[in-house]
């Protein structure tokens, strides 16, 4: 863990560096804020996430968790303001401002130096919500969650180091990537995710309102981070554009295949070509990993219909524990034009059964799947 007596300063009091501070100020670390929005900062500090940062104080960590368009200048500020610091930023996309930093320490003109670039680590914390700023933060917001540390070839030992601890201190599950690795990474398991979002929610503006009556989880499931903050995604995707690119290339060719089969179905091959894109999409399922980042595996479902009204999910959930069964994961899909819901709850295969016999007899409406 990160040392109690090293002061901690945040850069940055958004959503992800309040959380750091909570974190950190649970942890017992001493933490400073600072924040161009003097609103943003206040609100942070007022959460508990710091102490407002003065001017001249010398921190030992500095977290720079400003946007991606400013962070290389960020990083490069905090290296110069404070000399025997490590200096970490969390941005979602590590080559370009790791470029970025190494030609400011090419450029004569700048204070920054190269031996400077040694107390810097580029980290990126994978880690969110839906909503943003400071008083969506919370201090759990990293524990069990992916932490990439992104060494590059002038990260002293000693930065690395306390760059892990921090994460770890936090919660986290650290995993080193040089940044080319992980912008090729993130480019496939986060921005892909984001971009086909995005283009099917798009296709909704000018949907009919009947027609949209009649969505349910799957729609929701593919839309829901479509709602994310558009000029953030305008950094994070131009600034990672080329590995996104190559990902995109490989999308349109299956769509255009799809579109080529769908143009005439009933063509020889057509049948088998929808049924073996949708194959290829079950094997892409499988290699998700699984619970805390376990190997996949596969689930049964136990689906218990209840009224809409509050206490029923809790009800579910306490017989399912008096069962002695633990649950997996949870969803819950509404029925359109009625006044019930449908709570999926996955276990493992072989307590199926025993738990849909079970609950029946508690009274509960079970249906398998």
């Amino acid at each position: 863990m990160v040392e109690p007596q090293r002061t901690v300063l945040i850069r940055g009091t958004g959503l992800l560096g309040a959380s750091i501070g909570l974190g950190l100020r649970a942890a017992g670390q001493k933490v400073w804020l600072s924040d161009p929005s003097p609103t943003a900062q206040r609100i942070a500090q007022d959460i508990g996430a710091g102490t407002i940062y003065e001017a001249g104080d010398q921190a030992e960590i500095v977290v720079v968790a400003s946007p991606p368009e400013v962070t290389a200048q960020e990083v490069a500020d905090a290296l110069q303001n404070h000399p025997t610091a490590t200096v970490l930023d969390i941005a979602s996309v590590k080559g370009k401002i790791l470029s970025q930093l190494n030609a400011l320490a090419a450029d004569a003109q700048h204070p920054l130096q190269q031996q400077d670039l040694h107390r810097y680590v580029g980290t990126h914390p994978m880690a969110g919500r839906e909503k943003s700023g400071p008083v969506a933060a919370r201090g759990e917001l990293f524990t069990s969650m992916p932490w990439v540390i992104c060494a590059h070839e002038t990260s002293s030992e000693e930065a690395v180091a306390t760059a892990t601890a921090l994460a770890r201190s936090l919660g986290a599950s650290v995993h080193r990537m040089t940044a080319t690795k992980h912008d090729e990474s993130v480019a496939l398991i986060s921005h892909l995710p984001q971009v086909a979002a995005s283009l099917v929610a798009s296709r909704l503006q000018d949907a009919e309102t009947s027609a949209l009556a009649l969505s349910g989880n799957g729609l929701r499931d593919v839309t829901r981070i479509a709602a994310s903050d558009p000029n953030l995604w305008v950094q994070i995707l131009s600034g990672n554009a080329r590995p996104v690119v190559e990902i995109l290339y490989g999308l349109r060719e299956d769509i255009e295949r799809l579109i080529g089969t769908l143009e005439e179905p009933e063509a020889p091959g057509g049948q088998a070509d929808i049924a073996q894109l949708i194959a290829e999409g079950n094997a892409g399922v499988t290699r998700i990993p699984g619970k805390h980042g376990a190997p996949p595996q596969s689930f049964a479902v136990v689906t218990v219909i209840i009224d809409d009204k509050p206490g029923q999910i809790a009800a579910v959930l306490n017989d399912v524990s008096t069962v002695g069964v633990n649950v997996e994961d949870l969803r819950m899909e509404h029925s359109a034009g009625h006044q019930v819901g449908m709570l999926e709850v996955s276990v493992l295969p072989g307590r199926r059964d025993e738990l849909a016999e079970a609950l029946t007899e508690m009274g509960w409406k079970v249906v398998l799947s």
